[in-house]
């Protein structure tokens, strides 16, 4: 790890951050939405097409050879950074959403029956309810949700309650993408395996802000994205134990996931490329790698604390505004500021603070079941990253004065 450089060194490997919006540079706090793309990822992803763009694993010739050793060097630094026992528990997926989907519609179908008992919490977002509903719809499963309080925190005892011989799998947000709040899961993860259960967590908000170690965690999947984590899009990872991948079925059928294929019968690949039917998303996959060098480069212990200062600070500010009331008070949380104003609709916020070239995000934030607990349609969210600043803070905080005298 090097020293943390000064953020304006940082915000010099954004190109994106030079951008002017209405008139005004950038501010952009909607990274729990996807964070922006420093050059050495945009480098990788050019540098693919323009000097080695070929299929991997299946061709002998310089490209496709350099091309699928680049590709499975992003798969071995995935290893790492999650600290997976091997390279080949690191399956690639489109994103956290198709991971869960993966599990689901795998592992879900073939062990799960009618009246086993899946557990997920009130903070979920869509990507972990849907997936486990359909499947609960399909072959009789019992969906429960563990509730929260009014700071947006998990009621352990009631999860506690909810555990039996009938709980087969516990899905859970690791980080709430929509109030912040970092759950105990070692916690639930160890009471889960208590009864049996298997735990899947959706690291989607935690894998840019913490530390994920899934053999600590004794976790038994792991999904995340790699566009929250300064890389880029439709690119993801689900780990998975060793025994419980080698025992579920192909999610998809096609090339690359097959040993031998007849008319009358198809023997399936070997682990991680049994789940990675058909050309992958190989650029993206390689650009992953520079991702995940730039992040240790900076070190997320330096990086977390800096977004959590943004953190306070921001939250302290706000306070200053009347009728303002943040939305996930969690004693431990991330770089996400959610709140609603008296008497102003999140939309009416956002657009006043995008035409000064604020970017926030608004809305339910694909967890609607959270909004309807909390009586809320939605909020405003300002989440920061490793490039932003407490002058861009200080302009937020201008423009939202500025939407209260507009608004009313």
């Amino acid at each position: 790890m090097t020293n943390f450089p000064d953020i304006a060194s940082i915000r010099k490997d954004f190109p994106i951050l030079n951008e002017v919006i209405n008139g005004k540079q950038l501010v952009y706090f909607d990274n729990a939405a996807t964070t922006q793309k420093p050059s050495i990822v945009l480098d990788a992803l050019s540098g693919y097409y323009e000097h080695y763009n070929a299929n991997i694993h299946r061709g002998i010739h310089h490209l496709a050879e350099k091309a699928t050793a680049a590709f499975e060097d992003s798969r071995k630094r995935l290893q790492a950074f999650i600290n997976a026992p091997s390279a080949e528990q690191v399956i690639f997926t489109y994103g956290t959403t198709d991971s869960i989907n993966l599990v689901a519609q795998t592992y879900g179908r073939k062990f799960l029956k009618e009246g086993d008992e899946i557990i997920i919490s009130t903070m979920e977002h869509h990507s972990n309810i849907v997936p486990w509903q359909m499947l609960c719809e399909e072959n009789g499963c019992i969906l429960r949700v563990i509730p929260i309080n009014e700071e947006g925190e998990l009621l352990m005892d009631e999860y506690e309650k909810m555990l039996s011989e009938k709980t087969k799998f516990v899905s859970i947000v690791h980080v709430s993408n929509s109030l912040g709040t970092i759950n105990p899961v070692a916690e639930i993860i160890e009471k889960a395996h208590r009864v049996g259960a298997k735990v899947l967590l959706d690291g989607a908000q935690a894998s840019s802000h913490l530390k994920v170690d899934v053999q600590a965690l004794d976790v038994d999947f792991y999904a995340f994205s790699l566009h929250k984590i300064y890389g880029p899009t439709g690119m993801g990872i689900l780990y998975g134990k060793k025994e419980l991948l080698e025992a579920m079925p192909p999610y998809r059928g096609g090339g690359e996931m097959i040993k031998e294929v007849t008319f009358e019968k198809t023997t399936y690949n070997e682990l991680p490329y049994k789940f990675e039917a058909g050309t992958p998303n190989i650029a993206d996959v390689i650009a992953a790698k520079y991702a995940i060098d730039y992040v240790d480069m900076l070190g997320k212990p330096n990086i977390a604390k800096h977004e959590n200062d943004l953190l306070l600070y921001a939250t302290d500010a706000v306070r200053d505004i009347p009728g303002l009331r943040i939305i996930g008070q969690a004693k431990e949380k991330v770089s996400v500021l959610s709140f609603v104003i008296d008497g102003m609709h999140h939309q009416d916020i956002a657009v006043i603070l995008d035409n000064q070239g604020i970017a926030v995000r608004t809305g339910h934030h694909c967890t609607q079941p959270l909004m309807n607990r909390l009586g809320i349609l939605g909020t405003t969210r300002a989440s920061f990253a490793v490039y932003n600043t407490i002058e861009e803070i200080d302009g937020l905080i201008k423009g939202l004065h500025k939407a209260k005298k507009m608004l009313g």
